[in-house]
């Protein structure tokens, strides 16, 4: 049985992560968060899993197989590589990093030490989106030359810091504002639809709403691929919660509105009622397990994974993304990926 540690106990590891390792054959013993207020919530959660005022402590004293990381994203990467230095798996909320320059340290890392990083992608596994995949797949509307993906929110979700304030609206625990939040899904999903290699991007990053908060609320991304383009619009300043994505491909379309999917061709229409709705809460439980169990098979059987490239082309865009608003909006080449071992 494979021995790991949850690092920060907010309210996606006690609400998803802890329930879902318990479902599968692996022992948290150990946990650790920088508010002591959370000990006895791990106490009343997590019996077995002794309590460790900080990682640090944690890593120095635990003989552990992995850990699992559920802290504000700043410190993701230096968890994350101090994890692997010990010789630990990560398992990891996303993004995996705040910062291009993390991304080579870790992937060369995972792969001196040969362990598994893998960031939890979890939007996959939403039913509406895996029967995008699957029609995409398919080849139902044919090769796909542009996707359209809205993300829109009303206000960012709540997440405790420990202080009473929310640390999604600190640039210094964030990182970043819709961009980091949400920008990471939209660009792993876009990447599994469109499979080729972007080759540009542009961005205009805003705060519509001055003074709510010092991280950006609106991004607007527009990525060009060889033989296809994607537009991503992102805000928390909405008057409405909602998801809304348009897959155009050379035979036809898919569109996907809250629980609805719609396939278009060839003057046929299909239409399948998927729930729950991309926006329907923050914390997606249900879409959970598959990640626990793509993360075990890279560990226990099949190493290398494809997880870590991906999150790698998420990195590199939200990167590019950022430098492109600070250059109001240039143009900016998406250097080719490089496929570390992980």
């Amino acid at each position: 049985m494979l021995r790991g540690a949850i690092i920060g106990l907010g309210k996606v590891a006690l609400e998803v992560h802890a329930p879902a390792w318990a479902r599968h054959d692996v022992a948290i013993v150990a946990v650790s968060d920088t508010d002591p207020a959370r000990r006895a919530v791990s106490a009343a959660a997590l019996p077995a899993a002794r309590w460790y005022d900080s990682a640090d402590e944690l890593l120095t004293r635990e003989p552990l197989d992995f850990v699992d990381i559920c802290t504000p994203p700043s410190t993701h990467a230096p968890l994350a590589c101090r994890a692997l230095d010990g010789g630990l798996h990560v398992f990891c909320e996303k993004p995996l990093v705040i910062g291009g320059d993390e991304l080579d340290r870790i992937s060369a890392l995972a792969e001196a030490r040969r362990r598994v990083v893998h960031t939890v992608h979890n939007w996959h596994h939403a039913p509406i989106i895996a029967r995008a995949t699957e029609l995409v797949r398919a080849r139902e509307i044919g090769r796909v030359t542009r996707v359209v993906w809205h993300t829109l929110r009303t206000q960012a979700a709540g997440a405790h810091n420990g202080k009473g304030s929310n640390w999604r609206l600190d640039p210094a625990l964030a990182g970043g504002g819709i961009l980091t939040d949400h920008g990471w899904h939209a660009f792993y999903l876009v990447g599994s639809w469109i499979t080729e290699t972007p080759t540009s991007l542009s961005a205009r990053l805003e705060r519509r709403r001055p003074g709510a908060s010092l991280v950006e609320d609106t991004a607007t991304v527009h990525l060009t691929f060889p033989d296809a383009t994607a537009e991503i619009f992102l805000t928390w300043a909405a008057d409405r919660r909602d998801n809304v994505a348009e897959l155009i491909g050379t035979d036809g379309r898919i569109t996907l509105q809250a629980e609805t999917l719609t396939l278009e061709r060839a003057g046929d229409v299909r239409r399948w009622t998927c729930p729950p709705a991309l926006s329907n809460g923050s914390v997606h439980p249900d879409w959970f397990d598959p990640e626990i169990a793509q993360f075990l098979d890279a560990v226990t059987r099949t190493p290398p994974s494809s997880n870590l490239a991906e999150a790698r082309m998420c990195g590199v865009l939200e990167s590019l993304a950022r430098e492109s608003s600070r250059r109001g909006g240039q143009v900016m080449a998406v250097p080719s990926p490089r496929m570390p071992r992980g």
